[in-house]
């Protein structure tokens, strides 16, 4: 199965924006793998599974698909007739049976594009070491950006994501594995200059979405990542149309709420995932599980 691997949004936002160094984010990222992988091996998540309604999580896989659809309206202002032509051509290959194949020509496009401002990059091979960025710093910022990141990636990385393979590829997976799972590849990136990841619904949707139905994908996408990081520059990143990005993040945003409110039955869970999906995009998605998971108890309680 195509599962997602992709940054720890609250982790990496700090770091985006000056609050965290990368010595604070590798220590941080160490701290979030060793407590998942923990929680993961003792049944934890899996546990608060059962007691967390299914309504709350499909409220979560919401609030991720207003986020996505949220990034792709901003990554799309700069360029409007970009994007409006990206959507026309997945539009269009999607009309005719070939929505698959649209992610794979705009990002070519986007690609050439950006070839054709910098030129050809030259190939660079990085050196190999440990903690090349510097040796990883515990602070008061870094425990409170990990404590941020698990809330949501309990809720999103693991229980939603878990829900979404069976909804999206009749896959039986444990929240417990895909913490476990997490937890392993931030103690093994991070110590050779990776960042903290996790899986997310969104990604899962956005492969499911244009057309990955197994590990191949996955396998596809690292041989693209290895060659993309030989001639990565800031330059040639820089210069990628991001407005095509915000096309594709709208397809998946779509899917993602389709598999949300599809299986939703009743008016207190319909209530229950619009208040979530709601609450995640205007405050946290970690937010919104606890609140949501809260109320739901609440709920069933007096019913």
């Amino acid at each position: 199965m195509p599962m997602s691997i992709e940054p720890m949004k609250a982790l990496i936002g700090l770091a985006i924006v000056g609050s965290l160094s990368y010595p604070e984010l590798a220590a941080a990222g160490l701290l979030a793998g060793g407590v998942l992988l923990a929680v993961g091996k003792l049944g934890l998540v899996g546990q608060l599974q059962r007691v967390v309604g299914e309504p709350v999580i499909r409220g979560v896989q919401f609030a991720v698909a207003l986020l996505l659809l949220e990034a792709a309206v901003g990554l799309s202002a700069g360029n409007v007739p970009v994007a409006v032509a990206g959507l026309a051509v997945v539009g269009c290959l999607a009309l005719v049976g070939y929505r698959a194949a649209s992610v794979l020509l705009i990002l070519g496009l986007g690609g050439a594009a950006a070839v054709a401002t910098t030129g050809m990059p030259t190939p660079r091979l990085p050196e190999l070491a440990l903690f090349p960025a510097g040796t990883p710093t515990l602070s008061a910022g870094a425990l409170e950006g990990t404590v941020a990141q698990l809330g949501m990636t309990v809720g999103n990385a693991a229980i939603a994501t878990a829900l979404l393979c069976g909804d999206l590829y009749d896959r039986d997976v444990s929240p417990d594995a895909l913490s476990r799972s997490m937890g392993a590849t931030c103690l093994a990136a991070i110590p050779i200059g990776g960042v903290p990841m996790c899986h997310g619904s969104g990604g899962l949707a956005g492969k499911y979405a244009f057309g990955a139905r197994t590990g191949g994908a996955n396998v596809i996408l690292g041989v693209g990542y290895l060659a993309l990081a030989l001639v990565a520059t800031g330059a040639l990143l820089a210069a990628f149309p991001v407005a095509v990005l915000g096309v594709l993040l709208v397809v998946v945003s779509l899917e993602l709420a389709r598999a949300a409110f599809e299986p939703v039955a009743g008016h207190r869970s319909l209530a229950i995932v619009i208040g979530v999906g709601s609450l995640g995009l205007a405050v946290n998605v970690g937010v919104a599980f606890v609140l949501g998971a809260i109320a739901f108890w609440v709920l069933s309680s007096r019913a």
